[in-house]
């Protein structure tokens, strides 16, 4: 298996990178999609998170409520770090096991927003990261995701910064730029990985 550590900064166009290499053949595993996984109802996970943060987490039919929890972490550092305690163990083990289903020759990508800040160390092989000015994060969450500037602030802040993320990464692809233009170089690398992962399996 060739493991690829896919990250970057919110809205800086991570999904669009995955959903290319998907095109081209990758398997995907969504981290944000296992982070829901572990938090759906009857899960430890759920119940953890609840007995941190109390019943107001919850929607009235027993579900997360992301809103409300949102709300609740991205004013409170200290929150934060609570939820993410609970959460990155859970999502580390499901991820692991994700992984192992898998076919051996794959090539794999993990969508993994928080590398950096989550301490994410699976075996990778590469670690890519995507990455926007910040004021174009800020137009992107504000235009495509309705929040307000200062919520999109928040949510920024809360992540690793940009050369964090750029001194874990061994690539990085700049979106600040036509969509058209990042495609052809998320193809110019999808194409190196091949490469990579051909030496990879014949070492």
């Amino acid at each position: 298996m060739y493991l690829i550590g896919l990250t970057g900064g919110i809205a800086a166009g991570k999904s669009t990178v995955a959903k290319r290499w998907a095109e081209h053949g990758a398997l995907e595993i969504d981290a944000d999609q296992v982070a829901r996984d572990v938090v759906e109802p009857g899960t430890v996970g759920l119940g953890r998170v609840v007995e941190a943060f109390g019943s107001d987490v919850l929607t009235a039919d027993g579900e997360l409520d992301r809103k409300q929890l949102a709300m609740q972490i991205f004013s409170d550092a200290g929150k934060r770090e609570l939820l993410n305690s609970i959460l990155h163990p859970l999502i580390k083990q499901r991820t692991k096991q994700l992984l192992s289903e898998l076919p051996a020759e794959s090539i794999v990508v993990y969508n993994v927003p928080l590398l950096v800040e989550a301490a994410v160390d699976h075996p990778f092989d590469l670690v890519v990261t995507v990455e926007a000015p910040e004021e174009e994060q800020l137009r992107r969450l504000i235009e495509t995701r309705g929040l307000t500037e200062s919520e999109a602030r928040s949510r920024i802040s809360a992540q690793a910064k940009p050369i964090e993320r750029a001194a874990r990464a061994d690539r990085i692809l700049n979106s600040n730029q036509d969509l058209n233009l990042l495609l052809r170089d998320t193809d110019a690398l999808w194409r190196e990985i091949l490469k990579l992962s051909t030496s990879a399996s014949a070492d």
